[in-house]
């Protein structure tokens, strides 16, 4: 199965795709797509949604997995993030692939054992997990982090459908 990995953001959404195959995870790609500030809010998420498609046509994920966005104390930055965020849901449903949210405790969770860990400890285990990866920024990790707990959750809810 292949999983596409995306952490939400106006200014930049970071990417990632692996493929799973029971426990085993393989890195495949990764990467930042950023949007012009200087633009227009429309013409911004416009730009998004555009290279989202593309790397969704690219790399043609089985699934989708999204980070779900906390809110912030500025009122205008966390409705600017929930409307990238609705492009980010869109650009793989519009695919016709299913889409997944995770809180980002559980993706740390998942991914170092602790929800509340640092964003450097969130980034060495993705290169522990992921052999050869090596996300050049914490949008692209995040975003592997967040492939990596979707792998992980079907995986175990796999099994228990198995022993029932």
């Amino acid at each position: 199965m292949r999983v596409l990995g995306l952490d939400p953001g106006l200014g930049a959404t970071g990417w990632g795709v692996i493929e799973a195959a029971g426990s085993r995870l393989r890195h495949l790609a990764d990467g930042v797509v950023e949007t012009d500030p200087s633009l227009a809010l429309p013409a911004r998420l416009a730009a998004l949604h555009a290279a989202l498609a593309g790397i969704v046509a690219a790399w043609r994920p089985d699934e989708a997995a999204v980070e779900e966005t906390f809110v912030n104390r500025n009122a205008a930055s966390t409705l600017k993030l929930g409307q990238a965020r609705g492009v980010v849901l869109l650009a793989p449903a519009l695919a016709g692939i299913p889409v997944a949210e995770y809180q980002a405790t559980m993706v740390k969770r998942a991914v170092v054992g602790q929800g509340h860990a640092q964003k450097r400890q969130v980034q060495a285990m993705v290169r522990m997990l992921l052999p050869g990866a090596a996300p050049g920024r914490a949008d692209a990790a995040d975003a592997l982090a967040v492939a990596i707990c979707h792998a992980h959750t079907r995986a175990t809810a796999a099994r228990l459908a198995a022993e029932r």
